[in-house]
């Protein structure tokens, strides 16, 4: 077997971490908000302003895309007051903040496409 075909083979299963980390992030919004998550210093950022962070999601796609974050474990959600409203932030999780790095460089690489464009 060649190594294409061996990498073929490998690339969807389940095992790979590349098919792993593709799995959690299958969605084009959930990068974006992680992006503004680290950008505001990995502080909690309320839902409104999220949502305005975030150009052009709208509150059902957030909503999704935080609870799925959520669930796996790369963003905290908490909440304040028990009637409405309540005040609902959304923080990263260490796991979370452990995409700091892999992140800055994705968007290193970008800029530096951008301007060879």
């Amino acid at each position: 077997m060649s190594g294409d075909e061996m990498s073929k083979e490998t690339i969807y299963d389940k095992q790979c971490p590349i098919f792993y980390t593709m799995n959690i992030f299958n969605h084009k919004w959930k990068i974006p908000i992680l992006w503004r998550l680290l950008e505001n210093d990995c502080k909690p950022l309320r839902y409104n302003e999220l949502r305005r962070r975030v150009t052009g999601i709208t509150p059902i796609m957030l909503t999704r895309c935080l609870k799925e974050l959520e669930r796996d474990e790369i963003v905290e959600r908490k909440q304040f007051g028990s009637v409405p409203p309540l005040t609902v932030e959304y923080s990263l999780t260490p796991r979370g903040k452990s995409l700091m790095p892999a992140l800055q460089n994705l968007y290193r690489w970008g800029e530096e496409q951008m301007s060879r464009a």
